[in-house]
């Protein structure tokens, strides 16, 4: 089985090298590395150029787009038969790709999910509104599609690739996570969840996410499952 791992990347000049590392050490043999930088403007680029022969792929948007649009371009170039999302922040380890990957190796599932909020190793202590903002998505998410997940909004999302190819991704930012849980629902696929541990950065670390993003999750919960 080989494993596409999409990284969408935006401003992480003090990361990304390390996150490259961790994800070429991570314990899955046959592997491809898809790196999409989202027009990065603090030196990133550089780093990526210079890293280019440790990946399979990086892929440069000419004008700043989002994580869904990151997304959906390192989706079209995954050529796995499994592919899974991993941010290009230090807060979700690539040592846990077999724990992730093994519902699906076991013919038991066609997407996986990583949980920061069902068991796991470390998590680091951050932010208790985004945690409630998170549970409360994820409520909301659950109470449409009819699923029990604890974290919709997780950044681990493992696919089949034939379960990504019958999905046209339409959010260009953060709006990706309740878009794509919403159209899975409506599949006839099987969903496992795996808990993870999480490393969360504050936002003097280079978090990203804002309130307005919260509003488009919530925007996105409705419009994909009531209008889709």
């Amino acid at each position: 089985m080989k494993l596409s791992i999409v990284i969408p990347c935006y401003n992480e000049v003090g990361t990304i090298r390390t996150l490259v590392d961790r994800v070429r050490s991570a314990p899955v043999q046959n592997k491809e590395i898809i790196i999409v930088d989202d027009c990065s403007i603090d030196g990133t680029r550089d780093i990526l150029r210079e890293i280019a022969p440790l990946v399979d792929r990086i892929i440069y948007h000419d004008a700043n787009q989002g994580k869904g649009a990151s997304l959906r371009t390192g989706f079209a170039a995954a050529t796995g038969d499994v592919v899974i999302v991993q941010d290009a922040d230090l807060e979700y380890d690539p040592a846990e790709y077999p724990r992730l990957l093994a519902p699906i190796e076991r013919g038991q599932a066609d997407v996986v999910f990583g949980s920061r909020f069902s068991g796991g190793d470390a998590h680091r202590v951050v932010y208790f509104w985004h945690m409630l903002g998170n549970k409360a998505l994820t409520l909301l998410s659950n109470m449409f599609t009819n699923l029990n997940l604890t974290d919709m909004e997780t950044c681990y999302k493992v696919f089949k690739r034939e379960v990504l190819q019958q999905i046209t991704i339409e959010e260009d930012r953060f709006g990706f996570e309740p878009e794509i849980t919403a159209k899975i629902a409506k599949l006839d696929v099987v969903i496992y969840e795996v808990g993870i541990s999480y490393h969360g950065r504050t936002y003097q670390e280079g978090k990203k996410i804002g309130w307005s993003d919260g509003l488009r999750a919530l925007y996105s919960v409705f419009k994909y499952n009531l209008f889709r």
